[in-house]
């Protein structure tokens, strides 16, 4: 294993600045034939298709930018391909610095392939030559020599072998032979001064390395701290990526497969007997494989509990309306740690969901906070105490009046799920929703406004006002269409209408209380706010206090 660089902290030295340089494209390409940049093994296979090429290509012959590349110089080991584009790449010196190429894997792969190939199979996607006469890339579909004006890119690497081509073009008229022999030097010209920035980070950790990483989107596929990871453990017996995807199927049955790999990663990490922080997760390099897919099975199985936990005992149907992702990390500890908890325990595990969903705890979960939850846990499923403790003070009503309705908010999927709890019924027509339904969470279309958008911008309130939560209900949408823009006062007398007696039952599913119907009565939208906030608010205290 190679040396590790030095962990971060109130005594670590900062790492060194960004070494920016501007470097031909073609020697970026030699280096990582030469195993001077690695490709970690972020992903397995080239992704690119044959258009996506030929498009890079073209930009490069253009004189058109083609975005930066991003280099990690580092001595820590992380597993790398050994093969590019059908070529060997060769292994570095142990123990030597290498750089490991974060961002710009598909563009200099395909660079490496088209000016590189030494193939022999006409259908591969490296097969590519150019076309002096229409001056534009085209892929071959044989390996015979091709016409005159058509010159194989894999020769614009070897010099020789490219003007020898160029001096064929003799052959050819007076005119046509001096057009092309101008197009293909101009060619030559452009790929071997074509120059881009690369930015090299050097004397950082995975910790460091792992935020800027996770930023990289030049092409549009996102990688993360699992990528990294992947390559940092990677053997023969174990892929980190695959194992993740596996507990990830296996949710999906019940609709929580879209759950953050990071967020397995903490609780792989917390399996190992580690930590839910970074620092943590970096040191499962050190662990060997059977000890992996052992952390990889004991996580799989608590997934499997916690969610069905939350489908059983909160009423949560899928992944996508759970409030905070990294709460599925410590809640699959807690079923790791008590595969089969008792009645008491399951409550305290209900009040410990209600309560950090609500106080946002995890909104600002930090290293500090990862250990603090890591250690409640420890201490609940040693029988230590008898709750979990969370450490985020509850907000205060408020926090349902000054949060506007969006359906990445994590209050908005509070608010959906405890809504959900109560069973809330049609206030026009005194139906039980489908909530399962509501809780899809694809566009939040089953809520709606009840006192109406129109009929609040209207009357001149600002938007976010509008969008309240304390404003927002279960409604059909028959029921929303009937309503339209009309004012409380009016549309409620249908209400009252239509429940009679059970006009209080009704409410009350949809946690409305009677004081703040009667202030929509009189289309006070203030006086509802409040009185409807502080419902809500209560009856979430409730559910998360012992």
């Amino acid at each position: 294993m190679a040396t590790k660089a030095p962990a971060s902290g109130p005594t670590a030295p900062l790492p060194k600045d960004p070494q920016p340089s501007v470097d031909r494209i073609e020697e970026l390409a030699r280096r990582i034939l030469t195993g001077d940049i690695l490709l970690p093994k972020f992903q397995r296979n080239f992704v690119w298709d044959k258009k996506q090429i030929l498009i890079l290509l073209d930009s490069i012959s253009k004189g058109f930018p083609i975005g930066s590349v991003l280099l990690w110089q580092s001595r820590q080991e992380l597993r790398s391909e050994n093969r590019i584009a059908d070529l060997d790449i060769e292994l570095p010196r142990p123990d030597y610095p290498v750089n490991y190429l974060l961002d710009g894997q598909q563009r200099l792969s395909a660079i490496c392939g088209a000016l590189f190939w030494s193939g022999g199979n006409p259908a591969s996607r490296w097969n590519i030559a150019y076309d002096l006469r229409a001056k534009k890339f085209l892929h071959l579909e044989s390996m015979d020599d091709p016409p005159l004006h058509l010159v194989r890119v894999n020769k614009l690497s070897d010099p020789s072998a490219y003007f020898k081509h160029v001096a064929g073009l003799e052959t050819l008229t007076a005119g046509d032979k001096d057009e092309l022999k101008h197009a293909a030097e101009a060619l030559f010209a452009r790929f071997k001064d074509y120059k881009i920035a690369a930015v090299t980070l050097a004397d950082m950790s995975i910790k460091d390395v792992a935020p800027i990483f996770e930023r990289i989107n030049s092409t549009g596929t996102t990688l993360t701290i699992v990528d990294l990871m992947r390559a940092a453990t990677w053997s023969p017996e174990f892929d980190l990526v695959d194992s993740i995807d596996a507990i990830l199927a296996a949710l999906s049955e019940k609709s929580f497969s879209e759950i953050d790999r990071k967020v397995v990663l903490r609780s792989i990490s917390a399996a190992t007997g580690g930590e839910f922080t970074a620092e943590s997760i970096d040191t499962l390099r050190n662990h060997d494989a059977a000890t992996l897919k052992m952390a990889v099975t004991a996580a799989g199985e608590a997934y499997k509990r916690a969610v069905d936990f939350l489908v059983t005992h909160i009423g949560v149907p899928n992944g996508n309306i759970i409030p905070y992702s990294n709460q599925m990390t410590v809640l699959a500890e807690i079923f790791r740690m008590i595969p089969t908890p008792n009645a008491a325990q399951l409550a305290a595990v209900t009040r410990w969901f209600w309560a950090t969903s609500v106080s946002g705890h995890f909104g600002g979960w930090n290293t500090g906070m990862m250990s603090e939850d890591r250690n409640a846990v420890r201490r609940f499923a040693a029988g230590e105490v008898n709750e979990i403790a969370v450490s985020t003070a509850l907000p205060d009503e408020g926090v349902w009046v000054n949060t506007a309705f969006r359906a990445n908010y994590a209050h908005a999927k509070l608010l959906a799920i405890v809504l959900a709890h109560h069973r809330p019924r049609d206030l026009l027509t005194g139906a039980v929703l489908d909530v399962d339904k509501a809780l899809a969470w694809a566009n939040a279309k089953e809520y709606h406004h009840f006192f109406p958008d129109a009929y609040l911008k209207g009357k001149g309130v600002a938007p976010r006002k509008v969008n309240a939560l304390a404003n927002f209900i279960m409604l059909s949408s028959a029921s929303n269409k009937h309503i339209t823009n009309r004012a409380p006062s009016d549309y409620l007398r249908e209400v009252e209408a239509a429940a009679g007696p059970n006009l209080k039952d009704w409410l009350n599913s949809n946690l409305i209380p009677v004081d703040a119907f009667m202030a929509a009565k009189g289309d006070d939208y203030d006086g509802f706010l409040k009185l409807r906030a502080r419902h809500i608010h209560q009856t979430v205290l409730k559910l998360a206090s012992p």
